[in-house]
């Protein structure tokens, strides 16, 4: 098994060259985003940083306890972060059922995956535990944010829709079908477009870093295959609880559109 090529501090400054490439480009271009750009790359560098640090204090000790807080805590973050993301006015029953969603759909997905596929023992072993909830859960993340956000974005552009096919009858499920299953299908596609170019196109992350590590390729290939099919299933789990429970908010208990 080959050694992990050290990178170091002094070549990993060499690195920081393309951010100083990006901010050359624009404000070539005139693009007022030289502050934003610094600005998180200042963040993603001390946030991974103090991960580091975290991570090896969390794997050392290997305890139930710490690695529930940490998986908590990545929710609280990760909803937190989903909320900030959606631009469009939020009412508290859309709200809660945005948490229900992402909490349901990534404790599922996470330990079905954990006991059942990897069967991991202690189920709780925090370097596996702890990356594999974070690619389930950053990436369900963005998969409800951009639901939501086209769910609501929907309700509003198709509200004379609704209404007329409430008054022919329909109930509000079927009034608003459409606007679901669009919703769906919109948010669950940059996970399949992901998909269908992963091996092809590019190799994806989790594969690279294992193959960095000296794993052997076809090792690799199982974990990202599973990885891969837990983040569907996560995303989908959510996607379907928002879009099902979701346009429910929307109306109040005679059936009529809220405004």
């Amino acid at each position: 098994m080959s050694e992990i090529i050290q990178i170091g501090p002094l070549r990993l400054i060499f690195a920081y060259a393309f951010v100083l490439l990006l901010l050359i480009l624009v404000r070539g271009q005139g693009i007022a985003k030289e502050k934003e750009i610094i600005i998180s790359t200042l963040r993603m560098t001390v946030q991974l940083i103090l991960m580091g640090y975290v991570l090896i204090y969390i794997f050392e000790r290997s305890l139930v306890y710490i690695t529930l807080a940490v998986f908590l805590l990545m929710l609280f973050f990760a909803i937190r972060n989903i909320f900030a993301r959606i631009k469009a006015s939020i009412n508290k029953k859309l709200g809660r059922i945005i948490i229900a969603s992402m909490v349901t759909g990534t404790m599922v997905t996470t330990f079905y995956f954990l006991l059942l596929v990897i069967n991991l023992d202690p189920w709780y072993e925090p370097r596996y535990f702890v990356p594999i909830a974070g690619m389930v859960i950053g990436n369900s993340m963005t998969g409800i944010a951009l639901g939501a956000e086209r769910l609501i974005g929907e309700m509003k552009a198709r509200k004379v829709l609704v209404e007329g096919a409430l008054m022919l009858g329909a109930t509000p499920k079927e009034a608003t079908a459409a606007i679901t299953g669009d919703v769906f299908t919109a948010a669950i596609m940059p996970t399949i477009n992901s998909m269908v170019g992963m091996g092809i196109i590019f190799i994806p992350g989790m594969m690279t870093g294992q193959i960095l590590a000296g794993a052997s390729p076809l090792v690799a290939i199982e974990y990202q295959i599973a990885i891969m099919l837990a983040i569907l299933g996560s995303v989908s789990i959510t996607l379907f609880m928002l879009t099902r429970l979701g346009y429910q908010t929307f109306f109040n208990k005679w059936s009529q559109l809220e405004e």
